[in-house]
């Protein structure tokens, strides 16, 4: 037996030397090894030549597209992927420039080649702590294959022959669902592309416009209440917002079902910023088809109002601004006095960006026609915050927006200015005086507690000293505090415990009677009337205090 042999029959998990994988960017995981693969440059398409012939020329080039290069080595496979990238480009100009050349034979051909070439799985971020507003995005290594695909993909369906009865037999539900998976990559060039793409399915083929929106909708569902992580939302939401531009009226229950439990919820994510535009143009569309959907709207964003994040109610503050451009006169009656609610709070916060955003309402001309309108309603909810911030704020931008909207607000109804003045400054003298009350009945309670502490430490010391005593009448041989004093060492007293004195169990009864009238006659004289003294001032201090408390209560 071979030393190493024993040795592995000792430790089986010997060590041994682990290569180490080599980093991949995204996508990488799907190329296939393509040594054994060596492409064969063919003769370019052309437009005038014979049908047949070009057709067969055409399947051999998109089924030569369909072998895949890693572009992890840019120095490997050189001469293929250059093959490749020209065969992309004639097969695109092709279909743009050719007429007839996009027969049935050709349709799964084409898709086959897309599909392999595109539908991959995604593999996670290589930055698990990924911040899509400060970090740049991991981009596709293949880029310059698979840009040239999406452009042929593109041609296919724009062009002036795509026939959808043709189409429908390969671009069926599956498709479409591996389609939407890819808006997930991180390249928003590819993103982009992707947008373009399913836009154009969705116009071409009706059967599956239902589907599409339907398998939307769920991606945002899974967004919002599961993984809040899709890198295509803002993709899928600019593509909804052409969707809803062509909605018919009246609108169906469906899609007012998907504004208000899944439109609004997107409001409430932590990474708003990235999809707010096109989420607010959206909600907009919805709005400027159907205006008695303003009411549910607004109050689903006042719901899901930002309470911690300046920057979100900075957008959602822009959002209701774009809703008040569109809003009608009736519907704004029905949603004046929450919204003016909430805007009298941004008003009043400390964060100067929050505060500006929402006095530059009163710049906005239909809006400032819609308050003065309905100013017997907006002025004294608005009043009171402005007022104050006039003279408290510590930004004099602030101030200065601040004294520009009560500037207006006394042109717009003078009458109603002065008697919100004249009433605020009344409130607030009354809010002094309950002030001043207020400290004067804690210092009474303060000055009550401090006085009840010296009659309580009297009334203790007079219970020990009458405790002291009633044991000393007892056993005479104890001290003070009932220790015992031994005779023979009067500089070092042994205490001993109380219960060593007590009497024999047959004389126990007559013993209790004798220890209290020991106890009776052992009481101080003039304890009897220090004790009703102190408990009667005890009780008038008692008396004293709940009546304060009670005050102060009201």
């Amino acid at each position: 037996m071979s030393s190493g042999t024993f040795v592995d029959r000792i430790d089986p998990f010997a060590k041994r030397s682990l290569k180490k994988k080599s980093k991949k960017s995204q996508g990488s995981s799907r190329y296939r090894n393509s040594q054994d693969v060596e492409l064969q440059q063919l003769p370019p398409l052309k437009v005038d030549c014979s049908s047949l012939e070009q057709e067969e020329l055409f399947i051999r080039k998109l089924r030569q597209c369909c072998v895949s290069f890693d572009f992890m080595d840019p120095l490997s496979d050189l001469k293929g992927k250059e093959i490749k990238r020209a065969a992309l480009n004639d097969l695109s100009a092709y279909i743009t420039h050719g007429r007839g050349v996009l027969t049935e034979n050709v349709y799964p051909e084409i898709i086959k080649m897309i599909s392999v070439n595109l539908f991959r799985t995604l593999p996670p971020s290589e930055n698990p702590d990924f911040d899509p507003e400060e970090d740049d995005p991991t981009l596709e290594a293949s880029w310059p294959h698979l840009q040239l695909v999406y452009e042929v993909f593109l041609r296919f369906l724009e062009s002036a022959d795509f026939q959808a009865t043709f189409g429908k037999k390969v671009i069926d539900q599956k498709f479409v669902l591996q389609l939407l998976e890819l808006f997930d990559s991180e390249d928003p060039r590819e993103r982009d592309f992707l947008k373009t793409v399913l836009h154009r399915i969705y116009g071409k083929f009706l059967g599956l416009r239902a589907f599409i929106r339907k398998q939307i909708n769920n991606i945002f569902l899974r967004f919002i209440y599961e993984t809040e992580h899709f890198n295509g939302v803002g993709e899928l939401l600019e593509i909804l917002g052409s969707i809803i531009n062509g909605f018919a009226l009246p609108l169906k229950a469906e899609h007012k079902q998907f504004l208000v439990k899944v439109l609004l919820p997107l409001h409430k994510v932590k990474v708003l910023s990235l999809y707010h535009a096109q989420l607010a143009y959206c909600v907009v569309q919805f709005l400027e088809k159907d205006a008695s959907l303003t009411e549910p709207v607004v109050r689903g964003l006042l719901k899901f109002w930002p309470k911690t994040c300046s920057q979100k109610e900075v957008m959602f503050l822009g959002e209701i601004e774009e809703i008040l451009d569109v809003i009608e006169p009736p519907q704004f009656v029905k949603i004046q006095e929450p919204l003016f609610r909430q805007i009298a709070k941004c008003v009043s916060s400390p964060h100067f960006q929050v505060a500006e955003r929402a006095l530059y309402f009163w710049n906005n001309e239909y809006a400032m026609s819609l308050i003065e309108d309905n100013n017997a309603v907006i002025m004294p909810i608005m009043f009171p915050a402005l007022y104050r911030i006039s003279k408290e704020h510590w930004n004099q931008t602030i101030v200065a927006l601040v004294y520009n909207v009560l500037k207006t607000f006394m042109e717009m109804n003078s009458k109603l200015f002065d008697e919100l003045t004249a009433s605020y400054k009344a409130e607030r003298q009354k809010e002094k005086r309950r002030e001043r009350e207020r400290e004067e009945l804690w210092k009474r309670l303060n000055e009550l507690e401090i006085s009840s502490r010296a009659p309580n430490k009297e009334q203790t010391l007079l219970t020990n000293q009458s405790a002291g005593g009633l044991i000393q009448d007892a056993n005479p041989s104890l001290g003070a505090g009932g220790a015992q004093l031994n005779p023979n060492s009067l500089s070092s007293p042994t205490v001993t415990s109380t219960s060593s004195f007590a009497p024999s169990s047959a004389n126990s009864t007559g013993n209790n009677n004798n220890n209290s009238t020991a106890a009776g006659a052992s009481q101080p004289p003039g304890s009897s009337g220090a004790g009703s003294a102190l408990s009667a001032a005890t009780s008038q201090q008692n008396a004293s205090a709940a009546d304060a408390a009670a005050a102060l209560s009201k």
